[in-house]
């Protein structure tokens, strides 16, 4: 049991029976009043985001999420398949939509973290910096610094970011995941 003022970013709590992430939290002590700490939760399930006032008197669990490797094989009109890395024959879907931040930075035969609560997936965890080979780059042409010099390339996994004009198709090239913005480069073709 977590009191009010554990609860802290980054902890997964269960919140009327569903897990929660705590994006942020405040703890606010108002003049006569009793302290609070005031958060922002995402649903864990859902990708809902609330806002939520927990006071001295009240305690949450802390959510258990376990977490299972698993190998990413595709995705196919909004289902996306995965495996158990050690018996490809193993096979399980999970919903695109609770995966839908981290599919684009996801190669095929990929091993990810899923997350589990209560024996059911409700996402995966990916690193947050990933390598990804550029398939598309328009070329850099002299003079062209109005916007700011740069350019929007194609990555193998089909996902789009805006680089630097110096990137190359083959270039391979380090990605933010939480942001998608590009980082690095990580070696040249």
């Amino acid at each position: 049991m977590l009191n009010y003022n554990e609860i802290q970013s980054k902890k997964t709590i269960i919140l009327d029976g569903e897990p929660y992430i705590v994006l942020s939290a405040q703890t606010v002590k108002k003049q006569r009043q009793k302290p609070t700490n005031q958060t922002k939760l995402k649903n864990l399930v859902t990708g809902s985001v609330v806002e939520r006032t927990f006071h001295q008197s009240d305690k949450v669990d802390e959510a258990d999420i376990e977490k299972r490797e698993v190998k990413y094989l595709y995705s196919n009109k909004g289902e996306s398949w995965f495996c158990n890395p050690n018996k490809p024959s193993d096979r399980f879907l999970i919903d695109a939509e609770l995966i839908s931040d981290s599919l684009p930075y996801m190669k095929e035969n990929e091993v990810v973290e899923a997350l589990v609560f209560d024996e059911k997936i409700i996402g995966v965890s990916i690193p947050i910096k990933v390598d990804l080979k550029v398939t598309e780059a328009p070329p850099a042409v002299r003079g062209d610094t109005a916007q700011g010099g740069t350019k929007q390339v194609v990555l193998e996994t089909g996902a789009t970011t805006i680089t630097p004009l110096f990137i190359n198709e083959g270039d391979v090239i380090r990605i933010n995941t939480e942001t998608g913005e590009y980082v690095e480069r990580v070696g040249k073709k």
